[in-house]
Order: structure tokens, then sequence, then C-alpha cells
């Protein structure tokens, strides 16, 4: 997001989680009804450019906001998407981004209340990396060509109830297909949004072979050092990986190498 549009979404963020705090057991509900209204600006064009036009004002948009959308979806939603459209924003685009983003911090405020927030991170982790290998069911999953209605219904063929209502939330979001982002840029998303939630930066960390917990903890003490915070260490194997370790911290690619010589200087400055 542009200057403009990340100060607006901030603002909004604080004000929302207010609302989670004291609503977090509805958290998945708000989060599809979000969703929802994501949807309905993506399919509007007229409505998006209106409810984020900077010529008119912030009261104007905020009332048409509330026209179209009070009793549609819960008060907290329609309020919040009032006060959303009161800001400026840089694209029409990023107001609809804000949403998605909005949507996806309620449904993990609803796995936090319940109790499985980071079981929740853990499964979208693991489900991310199950679809990276299963290419068939990956690609049966994103094909554009097969109506969403019976995607979904593979998804829940495949899963069954097998999943975290917050997990299958995701997926089906995901495998929708209301943006433009791959089911695995989507899923890796909402594990970064639950990291942070817990305080923690995400580094998946894509291996030729397994870890032992050992090396896992090796490597979670250098990142934290060599970042100043928290790091959720996740771990996949990829066969193909070379030189045995690829690790990647939010858009950052780490080298191992480096990384390691890093730490290494680090405890002998320390003495």
């Amino acid at each position: 997001m542009q200057a403009t549009s990340k100060a607006s979404f901030e603002a909004a963020s604080r004000s929302w989680e207010a609302v989670l705090a004291a609503h977090g057991d509805r958290g998945l509900h708000l989060g599809e009804q979000i969703y929802g209204v994501a949807d309905l600006l993506a399919g509007s064009a007229p409505l998006r450019r209106s409810l984020s036009d900077p010529s008119r004002s912030g009261a104007d948009k905020a009332e048409l906001a509330d026209r179209v959308l009070r009793g549609a979806v819960d008060d907290e939603v329609t309020d919040l998407v009032a006060g959303l459209v009161r800001s400026r924003w840089s694209a029409p685009e990023s107001l609809a981004a804000a949403l998605e983003v909005l949507a996806v911090d309620s449904i993990l405020a609803g796995a936090q209340a319940a109790g499985r927030l980071e079981s929740v991170e853990d499964e979208v982790f693991r489900l991310e990396r199950l679809l990276a290998r299963e290419r068939d069911l990956r690609l049966a999953l994103s094909n554009r060509d097969v109506p969403a209605e019976r995607r979904v219904q593979l998804v829940d063929s495949v899963f069954a109830d097998k999943l975290e209502p917050e997990t299958r939330a995701f997926l089906i979001r995901a495998v929708q297909g209301v943006t433009t982002r791959s089911i695995s840029s989507a899923l890796n998303s909402a594990v970064e949004r639950a990291a942070e939630r817990r305080r923690r930066l995400v580094a998946t960390v894509m291996a030729a072979s397994p870890l032992t917990p050992v090396q896992v903890g090796r490597l979670q003490g250098i990142l934290e050092r060599a970042y100043g915070r928290p790091v959720e260490v996740k771990v996949g194997l990829d066969e193909r990986v070379i030189g045995g370790m690829r690790i990647t911290v939010g858009s950052e690619v780490v080298d191992a190498t480096m990384l390691a010589r890093l730490d290494e200087a680090r405890r002998r400055l320390a003495g």
C-alpha cells in the first residue's frame, strides 16, 4: 500500500481490534461478512469508485456505505466499512485490499478467542505445503474454468471435517479466486498475519531433508538474534533445494551461510 492507504488501514485496524477484543468469539462470522463486502466492491466498479472517490466528502461516502450495507451485514461490519470510506485511499483497489486483511484478522481473532490460534497457523502452513506437493489437487482447486462452487465442493470432499473452521475459511477464500493471488500466496498471508498476531515473524525453511528439533531451535535462535524479535520457524521439505536449506522471512530470502557467519561474528564480539 502507498503511504496514504497504509495510514488509513492502520487507523482502521486499531479501531477494529477494539471491536474484536469484545466480539472475538464472532470473529469467523464477522470475517466472512467482511469478505462478502470485499466481493461486493470487487463486483461493482461504480460502487468501488464512489466509496473511494477523493472528491466526495467522507460523510457522504459513509452515508452511502450505510445505505448499502445496513441490515445486510452485522452493524459492526457496517460501521467498519463506513469508517474505512471516511478515510483517504490511494486507489480504489487499496480499500478492497484493506478489507481482505481485516477479514483475515477477524477470523484469526476468532481462532484466538477459541484458544486455537497457534494450531490454525500450523494447520494453514501444513495445508499450503501439501498443496505445493500435490500438483493435481492444486491445479484442480485453482482452475478458473471450473465454477467456484464445484471447487469448494472439492475442498469439502477432500478435507471433509479434517480442518479447523478458520483454516477451511482461508482455503475456501483462496480457492474462490476473488483476487489474482495464488492459493499459496493467500494461505501464506494468513500464516504471516497469524504470526504477527502472536507478535512473531515467520521464517519458512525449505530443507532437502528433515531438521532435528535441535537444529530448528538453533536456527530459531540465530534468526531471532538477527531480527531482534521472536521468530516462528516453519519447516517444509523440498528435495530440489540446493545446498540443503532455503530460508524466507516475509519477502526476504535469507542466505543461511551468511546468517550463520553473522551469528558467529556476534558471538565472538560478545566474548
